[in-house]
């Protein structure tokens, strides 16, 4: 038996315990409020009390009698008190050369006011994006082209200024703003824009590349200048060179015969020409011009020739 009431008992708390929590949260005895929430209890059209503290809350001592009565008769609404953030994409705006520009704004927002929120805007989220576009548009409309290149802290600033008033009274609280992206939107200004770039870029690049040529011209006509003026210096140098070594040469007969002897022959030598060689004709020695002519012939010329006829005595 006392199994089966533990048992019971074990079932009982188990679905029970939820139904009755269940009652007391809809009777308004407590409630639990999360982190970066805010309950607002609203009676006969009417708030009685704001609850932002996270953590378990009773309701009696906040709202007396009339807790009683927001289960059957009034409403909580929950509202989101967490930082969140949005991004515009192009914004439309103009420079004040007349280019068609777009703008991407990216903005945090929180909820400051929670009554505000709920009874002063029926879509105070949708109402701040079109406050920011249009703020966009009328504040940095006309701006030159380049501080709207460039200079996107002050237009963000700019625009910050303008939209915090307003969304204030809507129960939002504006944060950070910030121009991400400033762009081109017509299609064919920025073909135009690609093209001139291209081409400027070709530009320096046949610029870049000509001067590297001409500086390789310059180096190259400095080196053969003094190549030939060294050159020229060798060939004036040169005369006075050889004629002394001629002088010295002179001074001995033997050696100068000697060595114009030998310049004759390697001349000879290298000219490539056929050379008869006769042999000479020296002290004591008989013989005619027609016996060394003869004698250096090959033989088979000799054989050819006719004998002469023997003398007779």
């Amino acid at each position: 038996m006392t199994l089966v009431y533990a048992l019971v008992t074990f079932f009982a708390l188990l679905i029970g315990s939820p139904i009755l929590l269940g009652l007391v949260r809809f009777w308004g005895v407590y409630t639990v409020v999360q982190e970066r929430r805010c309950h607002v209890y609203v009676l006969f059209g009417q708030v009685i009390g704001i609850i932002d503290e996270p953590g378990f809350c009773f309701l009696l001592p906040r709202l007396g009698w009339r807790t009683f009565l927001i289960g059957g008769f009034g409403k909580c609404h929950v509202i989101d008190m967490r930082l969140d953030q949005e991004y515009l994409r192009s914004a439309p705006v103009n420079s004040e050369e007349g280019a068609p520009m777009g703008i991407g704004i990216w903005y945090e927002m929180y909820i400051s006011d929670p009554v505000a929120y709920l009874f002063k805007n029926s879509d105070p989220r949708g109402s701040l994006s079109a406050n920011v576009s249009n703020s966009t548009v009328r504040c940095l409309s006309n701006l030159p082209l380049a501080r709207m290149l460039i200079d996107r802290h002050s237009m963000s600033k700019t625009v910050r200024d303008e939209v915090t008033p307003k969304s204030h009274e809507w129960g939002y609280k504006l944060g950070s703003i910030y121009i991400r992206k400033v762009h081109f939107r017509d299609p064919e200004m920025i073909r135009q824009i690609e093209s001139k770039v291209v081409n400027r870029l070709r530009q320096v690049t046949a610029a870049i590349k000509q001067d590297g040529v001409n500086q390789v011209s310059i180096i190259t006509s400095t080196a053969e200048r003094q190549a030939a003026v060294e050159f020229g210096k060798a060939a004036a140098v040169r005369p006075a060179i050889v004629g002394e070594a001629m002088a010295e040469i002179s001074r001995d007969p033997e050696i100068s015969s000697a060595l114009f002897e030998l310049l004759e022959t390697q001349r000879i030598v290298e000219s490539g020409a056929n050379l008869t060689l006769i042999q000479g004709q020296g002290k004591g020695n008989s013989g005619d011009l027609m016996a060394g002519f003869l004698a250096s012939m090959p033989s088979s010329e000799v054989q050819a020739a006719p004998a002469k006829p023997p003398v007779k005595r």
